[in-house]
């Protein structure tokens, strides 16, 4: 089996209009970042398990993306981060929500995996992942000026109750790896910080297993982008796992169909998904995603609006 390692950083792009040479530029240096942290453990020989979890974690270090360090703020201008992790050769699975303190949640998510529980939420969780010996950062770790100045402006809006004219990066965003070791087991990350102005408390599709994230070897693994809402209610990441299953449908076609049936209801986002023969499929039907693939060549290539992969 030849690894392959898929990521995105979030569906519902900037438009092309405000989006600089030297900001898009960054963007690509950061999915490639991430994509190189996940390849260097599946070129030892390592686990996807392992694999998505390293490259999730160099996405949520990257204060341009909604996961981590660049994750959004409540409307009560709190963190409020959903992380989960699931290795597709047991279904094991680790998820983690509404949390504010681990410096990397997908580690929190993944100290859970190992533990007897699935998921974990709010202050349970937090000193779950302190008693594991995650590493915690304190609350000014996670502030950027652009995601305070995003709540900001959408207070004020609906302030004015004027009407929602933001882009979908402005609104929301996640980060996310898949990936298919050697050894042909796949595995799936998920990490964000939400969506701009939520309301506290609120979870999305992120930490709920076959909505947001989902991995079997039997059909593939999946983590998900945009309006976790749409995702939940239609169990996005499971219904191409049982397309696959049940109708015997390849990959791309499978989760093409879940992204396009999301939109004709107004599901914005996207996915990406990778099978055990390590075929990868990257729909989406908002105006982009964030996203990368990377494989046995170790040449990452990167996307951001409805283009070809593009390597350095």
């Amino acid at each position: 089996m030849t690894p392959i390692l898929a990521i995105h950083g979030g569906a519902g792009t900037m438009r092309r209009d405000t989006m600089t040479p030297e900001l898009e530029a960054q963007f690509h240096e950061g999915l490639r970042v991430a994509l190189r942290a996940g390849h260097a453990i599946l070129a030892k020989g390592g686990s996807a398990l392992d694999a998505v979890t390293q490259a999730v974690m160099a996405l949520e270090d990257n204060p341009l993306f909604n996961a981590g360090h660049g994750a959004v703020y409540t409307t009560e201008g709190r963190h409020e981060m959903d992380a989960a992790v699931m290795d597709g050769l047991h279904r094991e699975a680790g998820a983690v929500a509404g949390i504010l303190g681990p410096r990397n949640p997908i580690l929190a998510a993944r100290a859970v995996l190992d533990s007897e529980h699935v998921m974990l939420q709010g202050s349970g969780a937090i000193e779950f992942a302190r008693a594991q010996g995650v590493a915690f950062a304190p609350a000014a770790h996670f502030h950027t000026d652009k995601r305070w100045n995003a709540l900001q402006a959408e207070l004020e809006r609906r302030r004015q109750t004027a009407a929602d004219t933001r882009d979908d990066d402005a609104k929301h965003g996640t980060v996310g790896a898949v990936a298919c070791d050697a050894g042909g087991t796949v595995a799936a990350a998920t990490s964000t910080g939400g969506m701009t102005g939520k309301a506290p408390g609120r979870i999305g599709d992120c930490p709920v297993f076959g909505a947001g994230t989902w991995a079997d070897n039997a059909t593939c693994a999946v983590s998900a982008t945009g309006h976790g809402e749409y995702f939940i209610r239609h169990a996005a990441a499971h219904e191409i796992a049982s397309r696959m299953r049940y109708l015997g449908e390849t990959l791309d076609v499978a989760s093409s169909h879940v992204v396009e049936e999301l939109a004709k209801i107004g599901g914005s986002g996207g996915l990406i998904a990778v099978d055990a023969q390590g075929h990868v499929s990257l729909p989406f039907n908002s105006s982009g995603m964030y996203r990368g693939v990377i494989g046995v060549d170790g040449e990452p290539r990167t996307a951001i609006y409805r283009e070809a992969l593009r390597g350095v």
